[in-house]
């Protein structure tokens, strides 16, 4: 593995949302910006923050129940269909978009909101991306039939 690849693959989902909200954090404090949130809503954002942390950690509990490889880059081990996972692929990462939003309802800045859709994009194009070549090459027609049935996101 190059150098590259073993940094890309070191910048685990999780990590990656940190980054943001200390982007985001960081953004509010230092530079001017344009409101797309009216300061007196922000507090709102708590609630798509406190949603999607909780998702992501209950679909991560099912992992754990299942005895199943988390590490995006890992090989999979278990193709987990029920719970959470009955209703989106990938619940983990749709309760850190949740988060990331409500980080950036929080700030209420332009760019906080552009953070959250840039990782929300990354997630999509590379995390998902790789898992679903892993899944299908692992699991073959099985992973086919869930991903015909189940809905990527929501």
């Amino acid at each position: 593995m190059n150098t590259s690849n073993a940094l890309a693959h070191k910048l685990l989902p999780p990590v990656l949302l940190l980054v943001l909200v200390a982007l985001i954090g960081l953004t509010h404090a230092l530079l001017p910006r344009p409101s797309l949130v009216p300061e007196p809503y922000r507090p709102f954002g708590l609630l798509p923050l406190a949603l999607g942390i909780a998702l992501a950690i209950a679909a991560r509990v099912q992992f754990a129940r299942a005895r199943t490889e988390i590490n995006t880059f890992a090989e999979p081990t278990r193709l987990v269909t029920r719970g959470l996972f009955r209703l989106s692929r990938n619940p983990m990462y749709l309760g850190m978009g949740l988060a990331a939003v409500g980080a950036a309802m929080l700030s209420g800045a332009a760019v906080a909101f552009l953070l959250a859709a840039a990782f929300v994009a990354i997630v999509d194009r590379w995390y998902i991306a790789f898992e679903e070549r892993q899944l299908r090459s692992r699991f073959g027609v099985t992973y086919e039939a869930y991903a015909r049935s189940t809905r990527r996101w929501i």
